[in-house]
């Protein structure tokens, strides 16, 4: 770890510190740190003064950065090293136009025009080859095998995915899921709109994420701009973080319920998910947290009534969700549908990098609220796991502690707040002047898992690259895998096992 530099979570780094070493300097120092349990945060690409520059953020205990420059090319290590580089690569490559030499299975992620206008990296015709669809899928052969296409436009109000089986009668030997489809150009926009739209696209980048992504960007502001965040603002962000996790927790148990025909515990969930949505409209204003994070603080202070409503309807809720969730998980035909479905072993898991619940059902440990606290989680105490076979059924369990969990400290938070002295009232968004030539990394623990955003400035200020990465980025292929040797039936209930985003990928 000699030429990686050491950073904290959500501190500004002069540009002009990063180590800036050789190509292959960079890469083996990367390939070492992910074979020692390293993981990726971000790994992307820029354009300064003509060159293309590659910067990578990697943790393990701690967070690391490193750069270098490169050609028309690089080294992949996907197929070298670890399949945790293979859609960072993938991304990089449509983006820029720069191929990972040696990629093992490089294909386009967005399918979209690349940022400088150069020639495509996959050697195709945009106006035929560069539309969701026009791929060649990957081919399993032999007499028995057939292949099931599923999407991009689905039964549901749903966003657009495809999804393509391989299979071998009902058994599923190959899953390739293909998204992309949406073009929305987030990353690209925002150093072009001006400051004030900043927090409505974030709050739009996961409509289900709503308050997990206007964190990591108000932190990020709020470094670049040396704004200082008080006790009182800290503790509602907490506790709006917690709500939307709790929620989407409830929701999806709800569908699991519904995707085994087990009724009774969907319709309550569904009702109960309703619940939490008004807890947040209490706190801010909006059902799903929009508009209520802003760098500097809150738009909404919590006052003594919101207090008294969240508190009364926790307590109230917390012996319901308790009741309902027995019913579900000792019923014997919903976990003979839970237990041994959709399994990620937990060394594949490691192989692939996955986070939040997926990572934790397979038994990695990390939660970014524990790992990276920011805002009011040092202060907390972390959640345990006690189901981590990889299954439906962990995957399920684990949300379930999760809830169970969010909703205790939630409490605790409400009792801080109590105690804290006068906060500096309501923030609303305005320009900040940004710290020049300068980095930062932002980490937090959405519902899904770990959020970053990080954020270059120029010399003057002005912003060079943001880069944005949902957990859905590092989790769907866990999806992928845990359909291999699967009913293709069991496809539905292996989906909402993980709900990851598609607008979160289609950045």
């Amino acid at each position: 770890m000699d030429n990686l530099l050491k950073i904290k979570n959500g501190a500004v780094v002069d540009r002009n510190a990063i180590p800036n070493v050789s190509n292959s300097v960079f890469f083996s120092s990367l390939a070492e740190f992910v074979k020692n349990d390293g993981y990726i945060v971000q790994f992307f690409g820029y354009i300064e003064n003509g060159i293309n520059r590659l910067i990578a953020v990697v943790r393990n205990r701690d967070l690391y950065v490193i750069e270098t420059e490169v050609g028309s090319s690089f080294q992949s290590l996907t197929g070298s090293t670890s399949e945790k580089f293979h859609l960072f690569e993938r991304e990089i490559a449509e983006q820029f136009g720069i191929i990972p030499e040696g990629h093992p299975w490089l294909k386009m992620v967005r399918y979209h025009k690349n940022y400088t206008g150069a020639p495509d990296a996959f050697g195709n015709d945009y106006a035929k080859e560069h539309i969701p669809g026009n791929y060649h899928y990957f081919q399993v052969e032999g007499e028995s095998i057939h292949e099931v296409g599923v999407g991009p436009v689905h039964a549901g109000i749903i966003e657009p995915g495809h999804f393509r089986f391989q299979c071998a009668g009902e058994e599923v030997l190959h899953l390739e899921i293909q998204l992309g489809y949406q073009h929305r150009g987030i990353e690209k926009m925002m150093p072009s709109v001006p400051q004030k739209r900043w927090p409505i696209i974030c709050e739009s980048i996961a409509g289900d994420t709503s308050v997990g992504h206007n964190l990591c960007f108000s932190q990020a502001v709020e470094a670049l701009a040396s704004l200082k965040v008080d006790d009182k603002s800290s503790i509602v962000r907490s506790i709006a973080l917690e709500l939307e996790r709790i929620a989407n927790h409830i929701g999806d148990l709800g569908a699991l319920s519904g995707d085994v025909a087990f009724n009774p515990p969907a319709a309550y969930f569904g009702r109960i998910r309703g619940e939490f949505l008004n807890l947040l409209q209490v706190l801010g204003g909006n059902r799903f947290g929009k508009g209520l994070v802003r760098p500097g603080g809150v738009t909404h202070v919590m006052e003594e009534e919101q207090i008294k409503i969240v508190r009364a309807k926790l307590h109230e809720l917390i012996p319901e969700i308790e009741h309902v969730c027995d019913l579900l998980f000792s019923a014997t035909t919903v976990l003979a549908r839970f237990e041994n479905t959709g399994i990620v072993a937990h060394e594949m898991a490691k192989d692939l990098g996955l986070v939040g619940y997926a990572g934790r059902a397979c038994g990695i440990s990390y939660d970014a609220r524990v790992a990276f606290p920011t805002e009011y989680y040092a202060h907390l105490p972390a959640n345990e796991n006690n189901t981590t076979d990889g299954d439906v059924n962990s995957r399920a369990s684990v949300r379930r502690e999760e809830i169970m969990h969010s909703m205790q400290i939630i409490l605790q938070l409400l009792e801080m707040y109590e105690q804290i002295g006068a906060t500096t009232g309501a923030v609303f968004m305005k320009e900040h002047s940004l710290k020049a030539n300068s980095f930062v990394v932002t980490i937090n623990e959405g519902w899904r898992g770990e959020l970053s955003h990080c954020v270059l400035t120029d010399n003057n200020g002005k912003v060079q690259r943001y880069k944005i990465k949902d957990p859905s980025f590092h989790n769907w292929t866990g999806l992928a895998m845990s359909l291999r040797n699967q009913g293709i039936s069991d496809f539905p209930l292996c989906n909402k096992s993980y709900n990851l985003s598609y607008c979160g990928f289609d950045l």
